[in-house]
């Protein structure tokens, strides 16, 4: 599955869900299943590595009209919270940012917590990615973030 999604050069978020139970529940919710692996495009979940599935997926992405891409990996600040990785528990724990995406040119940075995007407080990873998704392409968005337990406000020009 990793090597298919990185061919297609695809971002994905790898979740062993036996060692976390949140994300073993939200896997439940999102595809009423147990089965692994489950994979998320676009807000559809595909359970098993249903090739087929995911090209369709994957094609109808490319037809539709280009979405703002953030160009950061996020998960939910309370999971990163409980694994200690941040005191803050609520928000989208920023993991990984590309260089050269809007996230790096905003100055966004690994353990960064974003708790707000263009006014719109963010509680966790899903509602950052509605957020973003609801903004304009080229549009300059103010994002807040807690950093090392200081509040920074920061720009984010979001790109397709």
């Amino acid at each position: 599955m990793k090597e298919y999604l990185s061919r297609k050069g695809l971002a994905y978020r790898d979740v062993d869900v036996s060692r976390d139970p949140a994300a073993a529940n939200e896997m439940v919710r999102i595809s009423g299943q147990r089965g692994v692996p489950v994979t998320v495009v676009d807000g559809q979940a595909v359970v098993g590595f249903d090739r087929p599935r995911l090209d369709a997926l994957l094609r109808s992405r490319n037809a539709s009209p280009q979405r703002p891409r953030l160009g950061a990996a996020v998960a939910d600040a309370a999971a990163m919270s409980r694994q200690g990785r941040t005191q803050q528990t609520t928000g989208a724990y920023v993991g990984s940012v590309r260089p050269d995406s809007p996230a790096g040119r905003a100055a966004l940075l690994v353990d960064d917590v974003i708790v707000s995007l263009g006014g719109a407080p963010i509680s966790d990873a899903a509602s950052l990615e509605r957020a973003v998704g609801a903004q304009a392409i080229g549009a300059a968005i103010p994002v807040t973030v807690i950093r090392e337990g200081q509040r920074f406000e920061l720009t984010l020009t979001l790109t397709a």
